[in-house]
């Protein structure tokens, strides 16, 4: 068991891998001589060579679109967005070409690839720099998404990643990079790509979320506790595929729920799990089902009060818990 934070165990994870698999190639922006602009892949160009670590010019359809090309030759690209925000011209490769290779081929070709892209507000990004894009991606067939809240995690499912014989969205939200460690089994550690995880038990009500956004439902489930209002915080770490049994039990459970998420409110993708939970559990639930939400503006404001007004945080969380508890 070795002591990492999120960045450092992404770091470790994508060099170990490398390392047993001449297979795996990264291709991304500046992931090359300048190491990423997060520093992952540093050195990595020195140790591995220039034939897998690739620095790419500035044209996201293009990584995406020279990656797919690699993993239907036999290689497994790790491709590289260097934040989330520009991951939208390599939609349409994302979409009509990755996402549908195995259905399009009635699976005769499959396409395995990892695409890593940095997400997420709070860190004075503003408006190119701390997009939450989970729901635009989440809503494709064929393609995985995967968002680690925790260290552990973050090696055990990027390990998942690059063994999935199908194209994986791999998202970091860049505010957790450094916000938390935690001890890290060595060796080979596989997290499988879908389940979810309770990370706080409770019996009054349940708090889903990803991301940033469990460590401050955590907090705010930390305040409640003084209170005594017990709330269960179920991490979901994967969106694609979604993990219903889990949600469904728990809000079974405590017979209220809420979503905590950072993107704008409206059609983001805590919607789908109001939508499951109303669906299937609707006999179960003993008031509304809550979203905590980003506000409905176009982008994420520079400044700390606008930055503050945008973001979900344990005070508002809480704020939200206590009038649901109380319904």
């Amino acid at each position: 068991m070795t002591e990492k934070n999120l960045v450092t165990a992404i770091r470790d994870t994508l060099h170990d891998e490398m390392a047993a698999d001449d297979r795996i190639v990264l291709i991304g922006q500046d992931v090359g001589a300048r190491g990423g602009v997060f520093k992952v892949s540093e050195g990595f160009m020195a140790e591995f060579g220039e034939q897998r670590v690739i620095d790419a010019p500035l044209a996201e359809s293009g990584i995406v679109g020279v990656a797919i090309g690699m993993a239907l030759h036999g290689l497994l690209p790790v491709a590289e967005i260097e934040f989330a925000d520009f991951i939208h011209p390599a939609f349409d490769q994302i979409l009509s070409e990755a996402s549908r290779m195995r259905y399009r081929t009635n699976g005769d070709w499959a396409c395995p690839m990892v695409i890593r892209a940095p997400c997420g507000g709070g860190i004075h990004g503003a408006l190119y720099h701390s997009q939450s894009i989970e729901a635009f991606y989440a809503h494709v067939p064929g393609l995985k998404v995967v968002v680690p809240s925790m260290p552990a995690d973050a090696k055990g499912l990027l390990k998942s990643a690059i063994r999935d014989p199908d194209p994986v969205l791999f998202l970091e939200h860049k505010r957790v990079y450094r916000l938390v460690a935690e001890e890290i089994p060595d060796g080979d550690h596989l997290v499988p790509i879908g389940p979810a995880v309770v990370r706080r038990e409770g019996t009054k009500l349940s708090c889903f979320a990803w991301g940033l956004m469990t460590h401050y439902c955590l907090h705010a489930a930390d305040r409640l506790a003084a209170e005594s209002i017990s709330v269960e915080v179920v991490d979901l770490r994967c969106l694609a595929p979604l993990d219903r049994d889990t949600i469904l039990e728990s809000v079974r459970k405590t017979g209220k729920a809420m979503v905590v998420y950072e993107d704008n409110l409206t059609g983001g993708f805590g919607a789908e799990i109001v939508a499951i939970i109303s669906e299937h559990a609707f006999d179960s639930l003993d008031g509304p089902v809550v979203r905590v939400a980003g506000p409905d503006i176009p982008a994420m404001p520079f400044n700390t009060p606008q930055e503050d007004f945008f973001m979900p945080n344990p005070e508002k969380i809480a704020g939200a818990m206590r009038t649901l508890a109380a319904y």
